[in-house]
């Protein structure tokens, strides 16, 4: 085949290609068959619908030194709920040991070690472990034997267990927890 024959095949195949195409296009591009039906449908029946919800909850508040340990507070919290009413307390007291201990600490590190003890000694059991141990507290800027004679002359100042009358810290949390127990048997009456 010659070029000249070739290039008017291909001619004429493009021209057949072309015309085949639209005429498929005009035949997709017609409108569509509709057929028009009309149906009812009926139905009869009940519907319930069940709500399930999670019940209300008293969240006891929460009372703690974290990681900061410059608190010497202790907490004591409590929640109760019942199907009309939640309540929820919470109290902090303060533990007068730990005070004491933060106390003499830091007289000791700023150098007063004497001091230190003195703060220590203010507890009736330390004050008689440092006896039993032939260290006696300091009396009055004494030390050694003459703390120790100056005590035996003066009974009257050494510290004694439960002298002073503010409650223990035991005192206080029991005293916390009645409380609470009483929140919570009221709620439980509603």
């Amino acid at each position: 085949m010659t070029p000249a024959a070739r290039l008017y095949f291909l001619f004429v195949s493009l021209l057949f290609g072309g015309l085949l195409a639209s005429l498929a296009n005009i035949a997709w591009a017609a409108d569509p068959i509709v057929t028009e039906s009309t149906s009812t449908v009926t139905t009869n029946g009940s519907q319930t619908t069940t709500v399930k919800s999670p019940p209300p909850s008293a969240i006891a508040p929460q009372f703690s030194a974290g990681n900061n340990s410059d608190l010497c507070t202790i907490g004591a919290t409590g929640a109760v709920q019942t199907q009309i009413l939640g309540i929820s307390v919470g109290s902090t007291f303060t533990e007068e040991n730990c005070i004491r201990l933060k106390n003499a600490k830091t007289l000791y590190d700023m150098g007063m070690k004497v001091a230190a003890v003195s703060v220590m000694c203010q507890d009736k059991k330390v004050f008689d472990a440092m006896m039993n141990a032939g260290t006696p507290c300091p009396y009055d800027g004494l030390i050694g034997d003459a703390a120790k004679a100056a005590w035996e002359t003066h009974t009257d100042k050494t510290p004694v267990e439960g002298e002073d009358d503010e409650p223990t810290a035991e005192d206080k949390r029991n005293q916390a927890l009645g409380i609470i127990g009483s929140i919570f048997g009221a709620a439980l009456i509603f």
